[in-house]
């Protein structure tokens, strides 16, 4: 038996105890129509947690470009709820418009580290 093999339900209950970070930036977008419908429901993709899965990998940018150029825009309108760090937060957040987006977790979070100027405006943006 193939993990292929499954039916949908299990496959979905099976991602769904995985992080799902890791789990989008692993299998969004491949071939395979049916993995990838799967890993764009909403019940799987409606929380983001990018501080787990990028502090266990060294390579953050890689991981963050695929993120904001693939598969934040076409999943965005899922996200209800996004934990972040603030040295990511600004690129996380521009990457796309999150129309439901209803909770922002800010980790480490320290008025003086410069992500106060994403809420103020003071970046000139």
């Amino acid at each position: 038996l193939h993990l292929f093999d499954l039916p949908d339900e299990m496959l979905l209950s099976i991602v769904k105890r995985l992080d799902n970070v890791d789990v989008l930036y692993s299998l969004f977008g491949i071939d395979d129509g049916r993995l990838d419908r799967i890993v764009r429901e909403k019940t799987f993709s409606h929380h983001l947690n990018f501080t787990s899965t990028l502090h266990r990998d060294a390579t953050i940018e890689p991981i963050l470009d695929r993120f904001c150029q693939n598969i934040l825009p076409q999943i965005h309108f899922n996200i209800r709820s996004l934990t972040v760090e603030p040295s990511h937060m600004e690129r996380i957040l521009l990457a796309s418009h999150y129309p439901n987006l209803t909770e922002l977790k800010i980790l480490n979070f320290h008025r003086d580290s410069g992500a106060l100027s994403c809420f103020t405006g003071e970046n000139g943006r």
